[in-house]
């Protein structure tokens, strides 16, 4: 009986000693990198189920488990954490919270192309409602400031993993963040850390020779604008239509049919998580093919890897 316990005892403590490490990411991107670096000591889950938009994502009842034995939530600031970091946090007050984005400095989103017609428009109707609210000029141009502060910070692109030089960053943030949770296995993160880092190097390398013969500020057109961390990695500009979470209108899509003419765009690109109907129809008007790919996917080396060789029409 006494050895039975004492076995049970042993058994425990060891069991506590060489513990995984419970994590939460938000999207599939994240668990490759975590994975990638945290290994077989690391248990990662995720949120943003794939299909889903890390926009609008409001996590089921049976992922909230999850959060209740996470010993830490990587966050990247993806919209929806907005809500729910605050929610996580409240339910597992013993959790940390990293932020793995850190140090990365975002960029703003892209916006609409409009024509001049339309922006003669909106700068009458603009006009006009100022005339109508002169006589509270002061309180709505302070109300206004704030508005326009919020929407700036609101606009921030965060797509920050499409980029090789940023992955570099959110690589050495969750290395940091393991060590300081699970110190004694530092040198496993290490090595791991290293072979990660050699392998988006290689990436960018490899994404370099695809576009070694697309000019400097080439264009590329994309539904979302997820891709700006590596349109500005390579010297190329991306023409979203679609910003603001917002479609278009007629107006706009036939100056975005007469600019990816202009430009020669080779290729419309869309992601799974949004239609792609007036992404098809520009294609189609253009002449041009309509090709998915989504910043979500996991694989994010030979995205980026397939969306170079899309741009350089390879």
């Amino acid at each position: 009986m006494i050895k039975r316990i004492l076995l049970t005892t042993i058994l425990g403590t060891t069991s506590f000693l060489y513990a995984n490490v419970n994590a939460v990411v938000s999207i599939l991107p994240q668990k490759t990198f975590v994975e990638a670096i945290g290994g077989d000591k690391v248990n990662v889950a995720l949120m943003v189920k794939p299909g889903s938009s890390p926009h609008s994502y409001e996590p089921k009842p049976s992922q909230m488990k999850d959060i209740t034995n996470a010993d830490i939530y990587f966050s990247i600031g993806v919209e929806f954490e907005e809500t729910w970091l605050p929610k996580f946090a409240s339910q597992n007050k013993k959790m940390k919270i990293g932020n793995i984005a850190k140090g990365i400095e975002k960029l703003p989103m892209t916006e609409h192309h409009h024509d001049e017609d339309e922006h003669e428009d909106e700068h009458k109707e603009e006009k006009e409602d100022h005339d109508h609210e002169k006589n509270d000029h002061n309180e709505h141009a302070n109300h206004d400031h704030e508005h326009e502060d919020e929407h700036e910070h609101d606009s921030l692109d965060p797509h920050v993993w499409t980029s090789t030089a940023n992955v570099k960053i959110i690589a050495k943030n969750i290395y940091n963040y393991l060590v300081k949770i699970d110190s004694k296995n530092e040198t496993y993160y290490k090595n791991n850390y290293d072979k990660f880092i050699s392998h988006v190097n290689k990436t960018d390398i490899t994404i370099k020779k695809i576009l070694i013969d697309t000019a400097t500020g080439t264009k590329f057109m994309v539904f979302h604008p997820s891709w700006g961390y590596f349109a500005r990695d390579y010297g190329l500009t991306q023409i979203a239509i679609e910003a603001g979470g917002k479609n278009p209108k007629p107006k706009q899509v036939a100056y975005l049919i007469d600019e990816a003419k202009e430009e020669k765009v080779k290729a419309v690109f869309t992601a799974p998580e949004f239609s792609d109907k007036v992404a098809t129809q520009i294609a189609k008007e253009v002449g041009i093919p309509v090709i998915k790919v989504s910043p979500l996917n996991p694989k994010w080396s030979e995205n980026l890897i397939q969306l170079a060789n899309a741009i350089a029409n390879k």
